[in-house]
């Protein structure tokens, strides 16, 4: 198999695995809209979903890691000139690694926190969904807010311009491919700021609604690059 090749299939299949892992989460789950929910809400829903809903997290952390074999190849097979090309494998490397940290909570720590949480009785079991409640709080506004979403959009974002950019220093795929990247990074920046400064508390809700969509063009970007490298 040639690295063209490799690279397209990668293109193709990481962003269909990844929406179907959302669409699943959405489906049982409620993803996203979760996210924004109390956390007593949150685990005790998570607990009910049982070892289904944790396979399906872990299929959202395995295609977020996936993103890794797919930036380095697309680097390659693009050829852009070498500043371009090495910036293109650190950044978007970085951002596949935040959003796999993001995610690695929930098939790992949230389990045991959902059950603990589900479990807790006698007299000290108010303390213990108390404290419970705090330590879930935390996780989900540093992992999930903080790595996954921030860094993650903004890492994304980065990472899309850059390879816009590369697209558009080279023959290997058609230009209109790169500009259409050049929006859709700077959508996912503009994401990156949903929870920055005076909106760190409940959020800025143009940038909450714009994150969705930009993913959406994300995906059929990449995809269409994929095509265009098989064509």
């Amino acid at each position: 198999m040639s690295t063209d090749v490799a690279a397209a299939i990668l293109l193709i299949a990481v962003p269909i695995a990844f929406n179907a892992a959302f669409f699943e989460l959405g489906r049982v789950f409620d993803y996203p809209n979760i996210l924004r929910k109390e956390p007593d809400e949150i685990l005790r829903r998570f607990a009910a979903g049982g070892s289904g809903l944790i396979l399906r997290w872990h299929a959202l952390l395995l295609s977020a890691i996936a993103m890794l074999p797919l930036v380095a190849l697309l680097a390659v097979v693009i050829g852009a000139p070498p500043a371009l090309t090495v910036l293109s494998i650190v950044i978007g490397s970085a951002a596949a690694l935040v959003q796999g940290l993001g995610l690695v909570r929930w098939p790992f720590a949230v389990p045991e926190l959902a059950r603990r949480y589900v479990s807790a009785n006698g007299p000290d079991a108010a303390a213990t969904r108390r404290s419970v409640q705090v330590l879930f709080a935390t996780l989900h506004r540093l992992l999930g807010v903080g790595i996954g979403e921030h860094l993650g959009y903004l890492l994304t974002g980065a990472w899309t311009l850059l390879v816009a950019a590369s697209i558009l220093s080279s023959d290997v795929l058609p230009g209109w491919l790169g500009w259409i990247g050049m929006p859709t990074g700077a959508a996912m920046l503009i994401g990156a700021l949903e929870f920055v400064g005076p909106n760190e508390e409940r959020g800025w809700k143009l940038a909450g609604t714009i994150v969705p969509i930009a993913y959406v063009a994300w995906s059929i970007w990449l995809i269409a690059l994929g095509i265009g490298l098989l064509l």
